[in-house]
C-alpha cells in the first residue's frame, strides 16, 4: 500500500539524531538554538522560539498576544481542529469563517463580516501548500497569526507566507514539509512578543514566575531532524511541484477541479488536493472512491476530517461544507518512488479517463 504521507528520512538525519546522542546532551540545548536561528533565517525574521507541537505554538502565540476571557479569534472552519482547541485552551471565543472554495482557505470578505470589537487576532492557516490572500487579510485591521503548517516555502505576491503576520507558527509533525519527528515553533519580527513566548516555553531558573508558564521545550533530538531536514527543504519543494506537474497532466480534461495557484501566489504542493464536483450533493461518495484506491494500493484521504462548524453545531458554512463533501487527497510527497508514482498516476488515469 502506498500511503498517504510518509517522511523522508535519510542518512543525515540519523547521523544528525546519532551525534546528538552521542553528545549525552538531549534535552533542550544549543542544536535547539541552531534550529531556531535557521528557522528565522528561512523565513527572514530575526528570532524563533521551538516548542513541543504545532498546537502548542499556536497556544502560546495567543497567550503571548494576552488573548483571553471574552476575546474574539476569528479563523476558517474548514481546518484541523489545532487553531480551534488552542482558542478554547486560552478561554477566548472562536469566530467561524467560511472559505474560498477556489483555495481552501480562509475567505477574508467572511472574515470582514464576522469582525467584532471584541476580534483581537486572526488566525490564518494556510492550507495544502497554498497561501491565504494575505493583502486583502492585512486590510482587515486585525493581528494576523499565520499558520505555516502546510506551507513552508509559498509565497504570495513575493513576499514569503510566515513573514507577514504579527505571529507565525509552525508545525515539525512527521508528515509536515520540514519533519522533526513531533515539534514546533513560534517566529516574529517582534522581540517582545518572542520573549514571552519564551517565558511561556519554560519556568526553570526564573528570577520570578510567568502567569501561564509551562514546559514546552523542544528536545535536541527533534531539532536535529528538523536541522538536517531543512537543509533539503528546497529539494523536497522542487520534488513536490515535479509531481503536481505530473498529477495535473495526468488528470486533464477529466472534471475534477485540480489545485489552484492564483497569480502571484507559488504553491508548494503540502497536499495535492482535488475537488470532485459531481460529489456536491452526496454525503458519502468519497468513501466509495477512498475505497476504489485502496483496492488499487494507494491510500487517499479527505484533507480535511471535518469542519469546525459541525463539532460546534454550528450552521451557514457552505464551502466548507461542499469542500468536505467533494476534496480528495491523493498522495503525494518527497520520499514517493518513481515507482509509486507511475502506479498513481496510472490509478488517476483509470479512475478518470
Amino acid at each position: 500500500m502506498i500511503p498517504h504521507s510518509r517522511p523522508a528520512i535519510e542518512t543525515a538525519d540519523i547521523r544528525a539524531v546519532t551525534e546528538v546522542l552521542h553528545s549525552r546532551r538531549i534535552a533542550q540545548g544549543g542544536v535547539v538554538e541552531q534550529f531556531e536561528h535557521g528557522m528565522a533565517a528561512y523565513f527572514g525574521l530575526p528570532g524563533g522560539v521551538a516548542v513541543t507541537s504545532g498546537t502548542a505554538a499556536l497556544e502560546v502565540a495567543l497567550r503571548a498576544l494576552d488573548i483571553g476571557s471574552g476575546d474574539e479569534v476569528l479563523l476558517p472552519s474548514y481546518v484541523c481542529a489545532a487553531p480551534l482547541l488552542a482558542i478554547q485552551r486560552v478561554g477566548a471565543i472562536p469566530r467561524l469563517v467560511d472559505i474560498d472554495l477556489s483555495s481552501f482557505n480562509i475567505d477574508p470578505s467572511a472574515a470582514r463580516q464576522a469582525l467584532t470589537p471584541k476580534a483581537k487576532a486572526i488566525i490564518v492557516p494556510h492550507l495544502f501548500g497554498l497561501s491565504a490572500d494575505l493583502t486583502e487579510l492585512e486590510a482587515l485591521g486585525v493581528p494576523i497569526i499565520e499558520d505555516c503548517a502546510q506551507t513552508l516555502g509559498a509565497t504570495e505576491q513575493g513576499r514569503r507566507a510566515g513573514s507577514i503576520g504579527i505571529l507565525t507558527v509552525c508545525s515539525f509533525y512527521a508528515t509536515k514539509l520540514l519533519c522533526a519527528g513531533e515539534g514546533g515553533m513560534v517566529l516574529s519580527r517582534d522581540e517582545s512578543l518572542l520573549e514571552r513566548v519564551r517565558r511561556l516555553r519554560e519556568y526553570d531558573e526564573t528570577p520570578s514566575l510567568y502567569p501561564g508558564s509551562t514546559n514546552l521545550k523542544m528536545t535536541d533530538l527533534h531539532a536535529a531532524i528538523g536541522l538536517a531536514q531543512l537543509e533539503r527543504l528546497d529539494s523536497f519543494l522542487e520534488r513536490r511541484r515535479w509531481l503536481a506537474e505530473e498529477y495535473r497532466a495526468a488528470l486533464s480534461g477529466v472534471g475534477l477541479v485540480v489545485p489552484n495557484v492564483p497569480t502571484g501566489h507559488t504553491h508548494t504542493y503540502y497536499r495535492f488536493v482535488v475537488r470532485l464536483p459531481d460529489l456536491a450533493s452526496t454525503a458519502d461518495g468519497l468513501h466509495d472512491i477512498i475505497g476504489r484506491f485502496e483496492v488499487r494500493g494507494i491510500q487517499c484521504r479527505k484533507p480535511v476530517f471535518r469542519s469546525l462548524h459541525r463539532y460546534l453545531e454550528l450552521d451557514g458554512f457552505p464551502f466548507a461544507e461542499e469542500a468536505e463533501r467533494t476534496a480528495l487527497s491523493i498522495p503525494l510527497f518527497p520520499a514517493l518512488t518513481d515507482e509509486d508514482t507511475a502506479q498513481i498516476l496510472q490509478a488517476l488515469r483509470s479512475e478518470w479517463s
